[in-house]
């Protein structure tokens, strides 16, 4: 009696990544890389997918309705990212297709980062810089590109998932910062206290910050969370931090806020449309701008790798994964 032998499960990588994840994925699949960075968009990246079992996205590829419908072998899309917009999560599991992401292993470094971007903004960083370079530094003055202090200030997290709890800790413990956040739901109590953090309506927070953090997931509900209306709100000597998604802020009143000085500063991560950024952005010199990095560490994002990896590997062999986010097509396909 003669067993037959499967054919290997095919899998695209959607974008360059570490060698060694492709290695790893190359043991147990039949792998298409794109290490050459080729960008498929509409109908080429439809045409791209056909004929995988999986792929590893990096949150940006559309997986919808449009797209599941003409991949009907598709059976699992692995984001390397926490982020996950890209995907249509209800179409998916309509489709029987499971979406995973990779949370968790970027908390720490994105929290890093995202003082790294308020410091650079409150004081001044980037325009000091130039200023510098511009060979515009003649003499010392008292007033010369003074800021805002962040020690011992106020600082409103909007999203307070582990990331924003991982900005609070180090706001209240290396910073002696007064915590105040804004969640959908608040955190036990129990929580806040070991945070040192007070939850508060978004405008009352807006109000009473001296400096704001936005980390929230992107949704319909977030879209434009922070528009003209909102940036209102906020004082004047009041800095922006964006390391959410862009898309919760509205960038064209925010910049219409930075070019009238109706808040002092902004710091983005994350822009709308990106990587186009809203010109008047670009012309602000009060804008610290970056390409959406802040999970840019190179033991962080491999980490995010090999956790797209994890998943891949996890729902072909055992029909498990390691951090779905649609567990119900779990038990329809561990047979396959």
């Amino acid at each position: 009696m003669t067993t037959e032998v499967q054919p290997l499960r095919r899998i695209l990588v959607a974008q360059p990544v570490f060698e060694e994840v492709l290695e790893r994925l190359r043991a147990h699949f039949d792998v298409v890389d794109n290490q050459s960075g080729q960008v498929w968009s509409g109908p080429a990246w439809v045409q791209r997918l056909q004929g995988f079992d999986g792929v590893m996205c990096f949150g940006v590829e559309p997986i919808n309705a449009e797209v599941l419908a003409q991949c009907p072998g598709l059976r699992i899309c692995a984001n390397m990212t926490v982020g996950y917009n890209n995907f249509d999560v209800p179409a998916m599991t309509t489709a029987g297709v499971l979406a995973t992401n990779a949370p968790d292993v970027l908390t720490e470094t994105t929290a890093d980062f995202g003082f790294a971007l308020l410091l650079a903004t409150a004081r001044r960083v980037c325009e000091g810089e130039r200023f510098l370079r511009d060979g515009r530094w003649e003499r010392w003055r008292y007033d010369m590109l003074a800021g805002a202090d962040v020690h011992g200030t106020t600082l409103g997290i909007v999203g307070m998932g582990r990331i924003g709890q991982a900005i609070a800790r180090r706001a209240a413990l290396g910073f002696g910062m007064r915590v105040i956040y804004h969640n959908r739901s608040r955190l036990a109590p129990a929580v806040e206290q070991g945070l040192g953090a007070q939850w508060l309506g978004l405008g009352e927070l807006l109000a009473q910050a001296d400096h704001v953090m936005l980390v929230v997931p992107y949704s319909a509900q977030t879209h434009h969370l922070i528009g003209a209306a909102e940036l209102a709100h906020m004082k004047p000597t009041a800095t922006l931090v964006n390391i959410a998604r862009g898309g919760v802020v509205d960038d064209a009143a925010l910049a219409e806020a930075l070019v009238h000085r109706r808040i002092a500063a902004a710091g983005l991560d994350v822009f709308e449309g990106e990587p186009a950024v809203h010109p008047a952005l670009l012309a602000a010199p009060n804008a610290v701008l970056t390409p959406h990095i802040a999970s840019a560490s190179i033991p962080t994002r491999r980490a995010m790798a090999e956790l797209a990896a994890d998943n891949l590997i996890a729902y072909f062999s055992r029909g498990e994964a390691r951090t779905p986010l649609n567990i119900e097509v779990l038990s329809k396909f561990r047979s396959l």
